[in-house]
Formats: structure tokens, C-alpha cells, sequence
């Protein structure tokens, strides 16, 4: 390590830390990597082939695997043995984190979705929340940069919430199912439009990963490289330059200053041992996740940040956002007992349903001022331990019901944009640290009326539709038990959130903080706010751009 002689510490080997520590080695620069959880290889540990029936309860998820058995975080999950964390009284957050190499590109749902000028400039429109430092034609080209890094599939619909890619840049869709055709059919009746989803799963070969074969679910992990991961992509290509070194199990306890405030580097645990090490580093990125970050700099407490590092403005762990949820589905008789086909795909849907209301909210036709989308779950997929509660009888009778509804119900996931709000925040818990001796973090979490309308309209959206399909569907739930908890989308956005001002924002809009301009931050933490779509392309576009521009002040001499 003393050898390497890096000028730059990246904490995070995740979206951010990955896309960030690539760019700076593709540009010459020297990076060391610290990554909490423990080192990982798909290519000789994703159990790509194997079937639910090979595994316990059919590969049902359990407390230490959530996601199923063969899911590929392999040391992480809502609850990580020695490392807990508090929620305030009346506040339910569930914090997930991954802890391997690779971080939640493991096994993310792969949906690359850009944001829009809409997204970046919401406030301007309504009055709400914080506005992006920067305009969609300046992550543009950025964009299309990391889309083409990465390898994503779609088509450019012309819908004003899906801005186009350049020429060339996606690669082509998989096909749709005979399910989402009918969705779409159901929809477009209602003036709704379903399109290709946009999704990180190479379906031509690129670099050295193979094309998606569709034979094996991408939350297991890919160990030809088609579903995208850092573990098969920017890592190993940051490596090849000989500028990354990388360094597993190593739990970062504090971002350390000098007498005059400046970053010099990071203390961090080696877990196996327990011991604490000091690196010192020219510049820190953090991009250990929106509220591990935020947790770094609260920790960092000194003469100079009595607050917590960089948290002048008093917003580090404020601006706390996730995704809102929701769920509908049901039977559709037409889809009862259809011929049997490979209907796999690249595992998730081929079709959704993007934003359709901008214009009506313009116009103020809805009382929620944000938006959602559809994802689509339908087709025949490899049975598991689940079981229609609609089945009767048994023997024969039975088995030919599970066979006519194989393949015939249609659900529809709901992602939405959630608003800040007062109430939703982390901090550091005064009492409680986990095995290390670090403080924990403490969350406070509240949905708004704003977020609660939203869920309302789209579960009457999704009724609208399954029975516009034929289906016949119960009463709605309200909102308030039908919407999911905070974190439960592992969206969580907002923590150190970037803006103009030094006043109400951590960082400016290349991710360096405001008080410290050697230390950066290029995780979800900076977003100024949440839109409907997954996340990371978002982070590691900007992580590219940002990364960027830190080279350039690196090759200048100004820093």
C-alpha cells in the first residue's frame, strides 16, 4: 500500500465509487480503494444455473437472503450481523447494505432509465423541493457516455419523460412478451403508452462480456458480464490500467482533517483483525451509499466541524429520500391455460409504462405534484415456493388449476418520486455503535400527502388497467398500507445533496464539498431530488462527469 502511492482514496467500490475510480485511472491517476465488505469474483461465485428446486424452501427468500437463496449479495441485507442501526419512535427505515466488492451492482434491478429536464428542474415547475445546479444538456453527453460504457438496451420512444439517446449508443430491446403486449394493448386504450424498458443487460457482445443468453435470473449475478455489475466491468478495466488498487474488508471509521480543516485521508478497520489503519490521500471520494457517506461526515467530528465534516449548512443527513412502492395484480382470464413457450428474457419486463403526466400536472388536473412509472411482472418464469391463494381441491382438479394459471396473472410494480420533508433524515445515534466502535445511524422517516395521492392514483391506474385486461380485482387498500416503507426500494437518495449555495446544500455540482474542496462525494447522496426512475445510471453518469472534471483540477495543479 505504501508503494502504491495513490493520489486518490475512493471509499465504495458500488455505481459510484467503481465509475468514479475508472474514470481517474483511465486518466492516469493513482486511486486507492477501500470497500467495507468483502472481496467477490462472479465469474467463479454466481450460481447462474442453478434451479429454485435445487435449493431450501425453493429458493425463497429468508432474513439472511432476502432476495432468495441464490441471490448474489452474499454478506448484506436489511439487518448485517455486528453492524446495526436505530429508527426514531414512530419512524419504520429499512437500510439496505450490501457489503461485497461490487456493492449493490450485484444484483440491482438493472433499469437505466435517464433523467429529464423535468426531473432536474422540479422546482422551477412547482415550487417544490430543490432544483439540480446544472441543466439536462449537461449530463446529455455524459449520459450517453456511461450508457455506452455500460452497455444498455432500449429504444428512444420520443416521450417527453424519457429523453433520447444519441444514435447508436442502446442496443436493441429483447422482445416483448405475449403478457406485456396485452398490457400494452390495455393501456394505449386509455391513451397510456408502454415501451421498451431501458435496462443495463448487454443483448450484443461488448468489451469482453458475452451477450444476455436468457437463461438465468440477473439478481443471481451474471459471470459472463451481460447484467451489468462493477465486478465484471469498471473494476477489472480500472485494474488493467495499473492505476487501481483495491482494498477489501476495510470498514472506514473517519475522514481525518489537519489543524486547518483540509482532508489528509481516512482511519479505517481491517475487519478480519480488528486492527485500525491511517491512509493518508491528496484527495477523498466518498461513495459508500447516501446514508453511509452521510454517516462518514457526521462521524468526522473536529475543532474546525464540530457538526461533522463538510456539514456547515447543517444538511448532511437531511434531504433523506426514497422511492415510494407499491403493488397490484391479478388473473387474466384470457392468459388461463395458454401453450407453453420460453418466455424467459433477460428476467425482468421487456415493456413498462414511463410518466405519462407531465402535461395534466401542469395544468393542475392531479392533486399529487410528482411522478411514477409502471414495471411489469408477468410471463412464464421457473415456479418457485409460492402458491396462488385463488387455488382450490386437490389431486387432478388442483393440478390443472396451477397449470391453466401458470403464466396468467400480470402485476404491476409502482416507482415513484418522492419528495423531501422534514421529517425524513438520518443522524448518529448517541448511544448505540456497532462492532467497530462506530457510532450508528439513526433514521427518521415519514411519508407526505404528496407521496400517499401519488399511490392512491396509481393503484386506481393499475385497477384501471388489470380489468381493462379481463381481471377482476378487489377493493383498493389505502394508501397509507399499501405504500412502502422508507428504504424498502433501496432508492435512498439526498443526503448530501448538491446545489448553487453553500447555505443549503454539501457539495456543489461536481460533487466537492463547499468546506472541504479536497473532499468529494459521488454516490446517490448528492441528488437534489428523487425522480421516479432507479437510480443508478444517474450515479455513475455523474460520477464520470464529476470524476472528470477532478482529473482535469488534478492535471492543473488545483488541488
Amino acid at each position: 500500500m505504501a508503494d502504491f502511492n495513490h493520489k486518490v482514496l475512493v471509499i465504495g467500490s458500488g455505481a459510484g465509487g467503481a465509475m468514479a475510480a475508472y474514470t481517474l485511472a483511465k486518466a492516469g491517476h493513482k486511486v486507492l480503494m477501500l470497500e467495507a465488505g468483502r472481496d467477490y469474483d462472479p465469474k467463479i461465485e454466481t450460481p447462474m444455473f442453478k434451479r429454485k428446486s435445487d435449493a431450501p424452501l425453493m429458493a425463497a427468500g429468508n432474513k439472511d437472503k432476502n432476495f432468495g437463496f441464490y441471490d448474489a449479495t452474499v454478506d448484506g441485507g436489511w439487518q448485517v450481523p455486528n453492524e446495526p442501526y436505530t429508527s426514531a419512535k414512530d419512524s419504520d427505515f429499512m437500510w439496505w447494505r450490501s457489503r461485497m466488492l461490487g456493492g449493490r451492482t450485484n444484483h440491482w434491478g438493472r433499469y437505466s432509465l435517464r433523467f429529464s429536464q423535468h426531473d432536474f428542474k422540479g422546482k422551477s415547475r412547482d415550487g417544490l423541493g430543490a432544483d439540480w445546479p446544472f441543466d439536462y444538456e449537461d449530463i446529455a453527453p455524459w449520459y450517453d457516455k456511461t450508457e455506452e460504457i455500460v452497455g444498455v438496451c432500449g429504444t428512444n420512444t420520443g416521450l417527453d419523460d424519457m429523453p433520447s439517446s444519441s444514435e447508436g449508443v442502446l442496443q436493441p430491446p429483447p422482445k416483448p412478451r405475449i403478457p406485456e403486449l396485452l398490457m400494452a394493448a390495455a393501456a394505449k386504450k386509455h391513451n397510456i403508452q408502454a415501451v421498451p424498458m431501458h435496462r443495463a443487460v448487454l443483448t450484443r457482445p461488448k468489451d469482453n462480456r458475452a451477450a444476455c443468453f436468457y437463461a438465468t435470473p440477473c439478481g443471481h449475478g451474471c459471470s459472463i458480464g451481460a447484467a451489468f455489475q462493477t465486478t465484471t466491468s469498471l473494476i477489472p478495466l480500472a485494474k488493467e490500467t495499473g492505476n487501481l488498487q483495491v482494498i477489501t474488508d476495510a470498514m472506514v471509521k473517519s475522514v481525518d482533517v489537519d489543524k486547518e480543516g483540509k482532508v489528509i485521508g481516512v482511519t479505517y478497520v481491517d475487519k478480519p483483525s480488528g486492527d485500525e489503519h491511517s491512509v493518508v490521500s491528496k484527495v477523498v471520494i466518498l461513495a459508500a451509499s447516501a446514508c453511509e457517506s452521510a454517516r462518514l461526515l457526521l462521524n468526522s467530528k473536529s475543532h474546525k466541524f464540530p457538526k461533522g465534516l463538510a456539514n456547515s449548512s447543517g444538511q448532511v443527513g437531511h434531504n433523506l429520500m426514497d422511492s415510494t412502492g407499491a403493488s397490484l395484480g391479478a388473473l387474466i382470464p384470457s392468459l388461463k391455460g395458454r401453450p407453453r413457450y420460453n418466455e424467459d428474457g433477460h428476467t425482468a419486463n421487456h415493456l413498462f409504462i414511463p410518466w405519462w403526466g407531465h402535461k395534466a400536472q401542469a395544468k393542475g388536473e392531479l392533486d399529487f405534484p410528482r411522478g411514477y412509472h409502471f414495471e411489469v411482472g408477468s410471463g412464464f418464469h421457473e415456479p418457485g415456493s409460492w402458491v396462488s391463494g385463488e387455488l382450490d381441491g386437490y389431486g387432478v382438479k388442483l393440478k390443472q388449476q396451477a397449470r391453466d394459471h401458470y403464466g396468467a396473472y400480470i402485476g404491476f410494480a409502482l416507482r415513484g418520486e418522492m419528495l423531501p420533508n422534514k421529517h425524513s433524515y438520518m443522524e448518529i445515534d448517541d448511544e448505540a455503535k456497532d462492532k467497530w466502535g462506530i457510532p450508528v445511524a439513526k433514521f427518521h422517516f415519514k411519508w407526505s400527502d404528496h407521496e400517499l395521492k401519488q399511490i392512491e392514483h396509481g393503484l386506481k391506474t393499475a385497477k384501471l388497467l388489470l380489468e381493462s385486461m379481463g381481471a377482476e380485482v378487489d377493493e383498493l387498500p389505502p394508501a397509507e398500507k399499501a405504500i412502502s416503507k422508507g428504504g424498502q426500494i433501496i432508492h435512498e437518495v439526498g443526503t448530501t445533496r448538491m446545489g448553487s449555495s453553500a447555505k443549503d446544500s454539501v457539495t456543489n455540482q461536481w460533487g466537492q464539498t463547499w468546506d472541504c474542496h479536497n473532499l468529494f462525494v459521488m454516490d446517490a447522496g448528492v441528488f437534489a431530488s428523487n425522480p421516479h426512475k432507479n437510480c443508478t445510471l444517474t450515479i455513475m453518469t455523474l460520477a464520470m462527469r464529476n470524476a472528470s472534471w477532478l482529473a482535469e483540477q488534478l492535471d492543473k495543479g488545483a488541488l
